[in-house]
């Protein structure tokens, strides 16, 4: 799996590459004659050793709380956007479903409630059009593991939390550096806290597709407090598309404090084309995005 998904990053920022006039990057990529690694953890998220009933689905009661909160705020951040009347009437059906319960509920109803939720939100048009899912489930299993990794829960026999297990692939692929970092989705969340506590030189932090802008969801859980760019940072570019369901209000720098060099996240949309926008190597094969890492690694010493 993690050489799998290596391959396919690594082949779709040889293409971005290519389109920002980068080719020998390029094919140094497909030469494989750029040390590349891949910091898996989706094993992890498997709750059969002790941990639940081997069912990934299977969340507790803080987890759930965390995936309502989740799953509100992509419905909170799609309200200003323009819909004609069919649409309209969805949206406002998501939003009645997503706000807080006035009773407690039973566990395993926050969950069939997201569900509902993203069903509806997919069958919005402008959603539909570039941020499509294979299903619904598919939405929600995403976002469940954000919250999963939120809720600093899920210790191991040796009391590790999941995230701390987590953050330490992140730590082992990461190696001494220095090192260019990409981080996609929960890995940009991963990434920015694992990066608070690392020793080594970063020279290009990228973050792609990142909830890390939910106000009201992921900022207020990030750590270290206040969250600022890790010192070890010296460029962080943040690059979203505007039919990324996942990726909140994006520009970083307003809520996250520049390190004590002057180091702060720089913001910029790029647009992709056909269906689920998310996934990073639709970000990758960005010329925006991928110029920027063959010019770093380019000046490299």
């Amino acid at each position: 799996m993690p050489e799998k998904e290596l391959a396919s990053w690594t082949a779709a920022l040889a293409v971005g590459a290519n389109k920002a006039a980068h080719p020998d990057f390029a094919r140094a990529l497909e030469r494989g004659d750029i040390e590349t690694r891949f910091a898996y953890y989706g094993d992890l998220f498997g709750k059969a050793d002790g941990q639940g009933d081997g069912d990934d689905d299977a969340l507790d009661e803080a987890e759930e709380l965390i995936l309502a909160e989740l799953m509100a705020q992509v419905v909170e951040d799609r309200l200003d956007v323009p819909l004609d009347d069919e649409d309209s009437a969805l949206l406002a059906y998501a939003n009645s479903l997503a706000r807080p319960p006035e009773e407690p509920q039973g566990l395993g109803e926050l969950l069939r409630v997201a569900i509902d939720i993203a069903g509806t939100l997919v069958n919005i048009k402008p959603l539909r059009k570039g941020a499509q899912w294979a299903t619904p489930h598919l939405m929600v299993f995403q976002l469940a593991q954000v919250a999963r990794y939120l809720a600093r829960s899920e210790p191991d026999q040796d009391g590790v939390t999941l995230d701390a297990r987590i953050r330490a692939r992140v730590t082992e692929a990461l190696g001494d550096g220095p090192a260019i970092v990409v981080a996609h989705s929960l890995g940009s969340v991963v990434a920015f806290e694992t990066l608070a506590e690392y020793a080594g030189l970063v020279d290009l932090f990228v973050t792609i597709g990142s909830p890390l802008a939910m106000r009201t969801v992921v900022l207020p859980r990030l750590r270290p407090r206040p969250p600022r760019t890790p010192a070890t940072v010296r460029r962080w570019l943040n690059f979203w598309d505007r039919d990324d369901i996942f990726t909140g209000r994006p520009d970083l720098a307003d809520d996250i404090l520049p390190s004590e060099s002057g180091v702060e996240a720089d913001t910029a949309r790029v647009d992709s084309d056909g269906l689920w926008v998310h996934t990073a190597t639709k970000y990758l094969a960005q010329g925006d995005v991928a110029g920027p890492i063959a010019q770093r690694y380019a000046a490299a010493p």
